[in-house]
């Protein structure tokens, strides 16, 4: 048989045993294998691939820190207090709490850079009192699915720092570009949220009281110290992406060992109502002991586990695609449409139809090297590229059959999948609405960058 035939058998049976539920880290790394024996590639050849990803990626030590951080700040109980913030502010408006809970996403994603970790935490916190405040639950839980796709838009951001590594970008660029295109997805997510919950009279209202707002935003001070941490230090450069990774996980240890005694000090119950607690318990939150730590780096460190070798494997995929041919057709295909808005549009499609079926991380590093060169060839800018191209995959996240963030909801809220899908439609309506706006107004991510 010649090689095209093999190829094609390998690739027909990881496409079956994908439909079967096998991991997709396996699913890609026995179609490596696979097309390594058919091109005559040996097994040291991939092995040495392998370990020059990691070599070469000091950027990408900047992932398995932000996961840390996401994880340091649900354990401390500051990602309570952004949530509860999110509340004060918009609970008085019909689908306040959803509303907040899209919010709360936003503020959360904003320390800790990850998609499935704000899906996870927000939908664990804000699910049952959504349920409690009487939305359908199904809806809940599709809001926090939909809430978790600004976990890789709005910076800090682990996909981010992937796709600087792979096309050689500013990382810090690309953070500071994703800041307004990720506030417009949470902004046009709240407006789906209200619409929907006022047809249907979901959710209690909470008066307007400015007092509630200001000790929740008091409350929520080391949350939002975090975050201008963060940004501060990579919009003046003060520090790089991996510096500002290690920089919040150091805030976020301090934060949670001097809360926690000062906490039992004050002596209260930390599930009392906002209105109850002083200013001097809300200075402090719940946080942890140093026994604590290990269990908290373990899950952050399972999580990196599954992320790094995806991330290597999937490298040495792009490069098998490449002897193939298989760039080239695609970047034929694309040249072939014609200009500006051709090639723009015709790269969103192949994002989206992809992030339907594959992970965020799998499609960035297989299609970005292929597209991103295309698009800057008729006059897109780079870090615009960059944007258009990861909201396109942060779609992805709640968009069936794959639907990574669906998934996730489903574990932490107990909902069936298949009974989430509905509830996304509308979410899926305004986020892509906000995808076209951005891909046709270059400014919206390139206004902030200093050097622009």
């Amino acid at each position: 048989m010649t090689d095209a035939t093999w190829v094609t058998l390998i690739s027909i049976g990881v496409t079956i045993l994908f439909m079967i539920g096998v991991p997709v880290l396996l699913v890609i790394a026995y179609w490596v294998i696979g097309c390594s024996f058919v091109l005559g590639l040996t097994l040291d050849n991939l092995g040495a691939e392998l370990l020059n990803v990691f070599n070469k990626g000091f950027a990408l030590l900047a992932m398995p820190l932000f996961i840390l951080t996401g994880d340091l700040i649900n354990r401390s109980g500051i990602a309570r207090r952004l949530s509860d913030f999110a509340y004060a502010v918009l609970g008085w408006l019909r689908g306040g709490l959803a509303m907040a809970s899209l919010g709360a996403c936003g503020l959360f994603a904003a320390i800790s850079g990850s998609n499935s970790a704000t899906t996870a935490t927000i939908g664990s916190m804000l699910h049952p009192e959504m349920v409690k405040g009487g939305y359908d639950e199904r809806f809940s839980a599709a809001t926090a699915a939909a809430g978790g796709t600004v976990g890789i838009i709005i910076p800090p951001s682990i996909i981010f720092i992937v796709y600087g590594f792979l096309m050689n970008l500013p990382i810090s660029d690309l953070f500071v570009a994703g800041i307004i295109p990720g506030s417009l997805m949470v902004i046009g997510m709240q407006v789906a949220c209200w619409i929907i919950c006022r047809l249907n009279g979901w959710g209690f209202l909470i008066p307007f009281h400015l007092n509630r707002i200001l000790k929740t935003a008091f409350g929520a001070w080391l949350g939002f110290f975090a975050i201008g941490l963060v940004l501060w230090g990579i919009y003046t450069g003060k520090f790089s992406p991996t510096e500002a990774a290690g920089v919040t996980v150091g805030f976020c240890m301090l934060a949670g060992f001097v809360s926690y005694p000062l906490n039992k000090i004050l002596g209260k119950r930390g599930d009392r109502p906002v209105a109850e607690k002083s200013y001097a318990e809300m200075f402090v939150v719940q946080g942890f002991t140093v026994r604590e730590v290990p269990s908290i780096v373990i899950r952050s460190a399972q999580i990196t586990g599954i992320l790094a070798p995806l991330i290597a494997i999937s490298v040495v995929m792009q490069q098998i695609l490449s002897l193939l041919g298989a760039q080239a057709t695609i970047g034929d295909f694309v040249t072939s449409m014609g200009g500006y808005h051709a090639v723009l549009f015709t790269s969103m499609i192949i994002v989206f139809v992809s992030g339907m079926v594959l992970e965020s991380l799998p499609v960035t590093i297989i299609l970005a090297p292929i597209l991103a060169p295309i698009a800057a060839s008729v006059g897109v800018d780079p870090i615009h590229f960059s944007v258009i191209f990861l909201v396109g995959a942060s779609i992805g996240f709640i968009t069936p059959p794959y639907g990574l963030n669906l998934y996730v909801a489903s574990g932490v809220t107990g909902v069936p999948y298949f009974r989430l899908l509905r509830y996304t439609v509308p979410y899926l309506v305004a986020l892509i609405s906000v995808w076209i706006v951005v891909s046709l107004t270059p400014e919206l991510a390139l206004m902030l960058l200093p050097n622009r």
